[in-house]
């Protein structure tokens, strides 16, 4: 039923990236961000190499959270002038630029879980398969904000930027409330017709 997914969310991805390297506000904050969205390309592209085709939408979902990292690497998350037009809409005192980025950081790596699990039969039943999605979600939320933690202290002067907390005591405690909302509402939203999809995929 479904053709090959093409090569334009690729092309598209490193093309932004590309751009975004040119003139980003910190090349300290962009490299944090940017390397990593390249290595998942290299990534992608190999394992389609090897015979294994994503879903079209986990091809859809994984060039859509690139954008959004890129973006705040480019623009650094406590400066995206997405998030400062939102601020002067809704009368924010901060930029939320970032709690986009930790929700999207929930909804969507939620479909790369469920795709690995489905795929590799990791799980029977849907109820724990999602309950797994939903936990490897929080996870990964855990273990970026790790991340986040070393990567800041060996950036020094940079450790703002990066982080973009703008002075949140609580922050990393909202990013990963921000992701596990974004994972419940990918498995509410997407869980079902993914499913069916992967199966339609296989079946072809």
């Amino acid at each position: 039923m479904f053709k090959s997914t093409g090569f334009w969310q690729y092309s598209a991805v490193i093309g932004f990236l590309g751009v975004s390297v040119l003139n980003p506000h910190d090349y300290a904050t962009w490299l944090s961000g940017g390397v990593g969205v390249a290595a998942v390309v290299i990534v992608l592209l190999w394992i389609r190499r090897h015979g294994i085709q994503p879903s079209p939408l986990l091809s859809r979902v994984l060039m859509l959270h690139a954008f959004i990292l890129i973006y705040g690497a480019w623009h650094t998350y406590s400066r995206a002038p997405l998030g400062e037009m939102w601020s002067g809409w809704f009368g924010w005192e901060r930029n939320h630029y970032d709690r986009l980025a930790h929700f999207a950081q929930g909804f969507l790596p939620a479909v790369l879980i469920r795709e690995v699990l489905i795929r590799n039969n990791v799980v029977n039943g849907a109820g724990w398969r999602e309950f797994l999605v939903f936990s490897c979600a929080m996870a990964s939320a855990a273990v970026f904000e790790l991340i986040e933690f070393g990567v800041a202290v060996g950036l020094g002067d940079g450790t703002l930027a990066y982080l973009g907390s703008q002075g949140d005591m609580w922050d990393a405690q909202w990013d990963m409330l921000w992701c596990g909302v974004g994972a419940l509402i990918s498995i509410g939203l997407v869980a079902r017709s993914h499913h069916v999809q992967l199966s339609q995929l296989a079946s072809d």
